[in-house]
């Protein structure tokens, strides 16, 4: 692919990228990684409170992209095939069956938003798992394909009752773990309290350049983006030094506050997750205008691409909330840069 034609593309990106942040505010970071998670057709999982935006900047990124958006909610009482069908009496008085919220859009699905994902059971995350992995999924004695779909899923990390925590398989699925947090700026604050243009959501995400990417196409260029991004050996040295500092984070000088480090881990980021690593940092590097990784490029997208994908042992398993980035620091700060 001509030089020009990757030029063109990150023009898109990049004005794809402003009018996210024109619709929600003091998410510059948040939406700059989820754009990179797009352009890499990596599936991600959302952190965050309730009412912080992720919804709206979904629907955003949906008529974007352009393609169908779908929208599940996470309950107790959820099971898988209320994903693929529905079944309801008919004005008749006869029983029908229709497609659920994977099936009604087909092969244009390109966003699914799977909302409070951890308060559904795991059959449910089974179910989800197939279709992430494979994107496609049997029903009906059919196999159905969903080439273009990224899969969006956030967790209620505030009510834990009746919820059901994400196995390590799972998580590892999602190319990124992004925390929706708006900046702690008051003018971005009073800008969402008082401006009436962020109180109508439907007008506000109309806003947005409908079909700007073209899911379709983004589909076949997106290899063509790791493909022309190269990694030098000094590059391809820091990401393996990068992976078994995760593993063995005392061989590398790492030490944390209050952490005994040699009861820390459990395991540290397997092959899938240096891959997504690469893959996200390769699509950082083409964003910021370079066809070569650097060292930055793989920093970037560190903490977002790996934090998920470690374990702790369970006594520093409850304390995920603070540890994870702290120690996805100290490893950047304790492996040599090239």
């Amino acid at each position: 692919m001509s030089e020009k034609m990757l030029e063109d593309w990150r023009s898109h990106a990049l004005s794809y990228e402003r009018e996210l942040n024109d619709v929600v505010l003091g998410l510059s970071s948040a939406i700059r990684s989820l754009v990179i998670a797009i352009f890499a057709r990596g599936h991600v999982l959302l952190e965050g409170n309730v009412g912080v935006g992720k919804t709206t900047l979904l629907r955003a990124a949906a008529r974007g992209l352009g393609g169908g958006y779908q929208r599940i909610e996470g309950t107790i009482d959820l099971m898988p095939q209320d994903l693929i069908y529905h079944t309801f009496i008919d004005r008749d008085g006869k029983p029908r069956v229709e497609p659920g919220p994977i099936l009604s859009q087909g092969e244009e699905l390109s966003i699914f938003f799977f909302n409070e994902i951890n308060r559904a059971r795991p059959q449910v995350h089974s179910l989800l798992l197939r279709v992430m992995a494979e994107r496609s999924i049997t029903a009906f004695n059919q196999e159905y394909e969903f080439p273009h779909l990224l899969v969006f899923a956030d967790r209620n990390a505030v009510e834990k009752e009746e919820t059901f925590e994400l196995p390590g398989a799972a998580r590892d699925r999602f190319l990124m773990e992004l925390e929706i947090s708006p900046d702690d700026d008051s003018n971005v604050h009073k800008s969402l309290t008082f401006d009436a243009r962020f109180h109508d959501t439907d007008t506000l995400i109309s806003a947005v350049t409908e079909a700007n990417i073209k899911f379709k196409k983004l589909t076949e260029f997106a290899p063509i983006i790791q493909s022309a991004v190269t990694a030098g050996k000094a590059v391809q040295d820091f990401v393996e030094h990068l992976r078994r500092a995760t593993h063995d984070p005392q061989k590398y000088g790492i030490q944390l506050p209050d952490v005994e480090m040699d009861e820390l881990m459990v395991a540290g980021m397997g092959p899938r997750g240096t891959s997504m690593l690469v893959r996200a940092a390769k699509v950082s590097a083409w964003l910021n205008g370079r066809l070569e990784l650097m060292p930055q490029d793989v920093a970037a997208v560190f903490h977002q691409v790996v934090a998920h994908r470690v374990f702790f042992t369970p006594i520093y398993e409850l304390q995920r909330g603070w540890l994870a980035r702290t120690y996805t620091q100290a490893i950047l700060n304790s492996v040599p840069t090239p």
